[in-house]
């Protein structure tokens, strides 16, 4: 198992991928690629039993965790495209695939298939020409500091958030 572990040290302290979902590309995707479709569940539930007569809170409770877990899964797809190195169809299709319930497991096993999830976390420059644009480089830099990109992340998807609530939710105010 110790050939599992990669531990980054540096002066943003130590991590280990070594454990969770962070460990690799794959991982992470998987993870909130069903979280999403969970959440779909969650959503979908929630305008049946409205529908039925229950109360139109559990819609707006569901579409907010719905809408969190969304952004972050998208946040998360650009990520991995980039560190995976997918060209412009795959991102785009894995990105868009959270629009249509429950296609993020279908794209994920397309995906993982098709050897794009495959890899680890690019943490350190190769002879890949890619490896030396700026991109790359702040890439790598904020992988080397999950926390500081957990963080980035986090504030860019409840920016975001915020920003959505304030224009309403899709189809307007009823």
């Amino acid at each position: 198992m110790e050939e599992l572990r990669t531990v980054i040290q540096g002066t943003a302290g130590t991590f280990s991928y070594a454990e969770g979902v962070f460990r690799r590309p794959l991982n992470l995707f998987r993870t909130l690629a069903v979280a999403e479709a969970i959440t779909w569940t969650l959503l979908i539930s929630a305008l049946i039993a409205r529908a039925l007569g229950a109360a139109p809170l559990l819609v707006s409770i569901a579409g907010l965790i719905h809408g969190f877990v969304f952004l972050s899964y998208g946040a998360t797809a650009i990520l991995v495209a980039m560190n995976n190195r997918w060209g412009v169809w795959p991102t785009v299709v894995a990105v868009a695939s959270a629009i249509i319930p429950y296609a993020t497991i279908p794209t994920e096993i397309w995906l993982h298939r098709s050897g794009r999830l495959v890899g680890e976390w690019r943490l350190e420059a190769t002879d890949d020409p890619r490896d030396a644009v700026w991109i790359d480089r702040l890439m790598r830099w904020f992988l080397a500091r999950p926390w500081v990109l957990g963080g980035l992340i986090l504030a860019a998807v409840i920016v975001l958030f915020v920003v959505l609530l304030i224009i309403g939710p899709p189809g307007g105010r009823h």
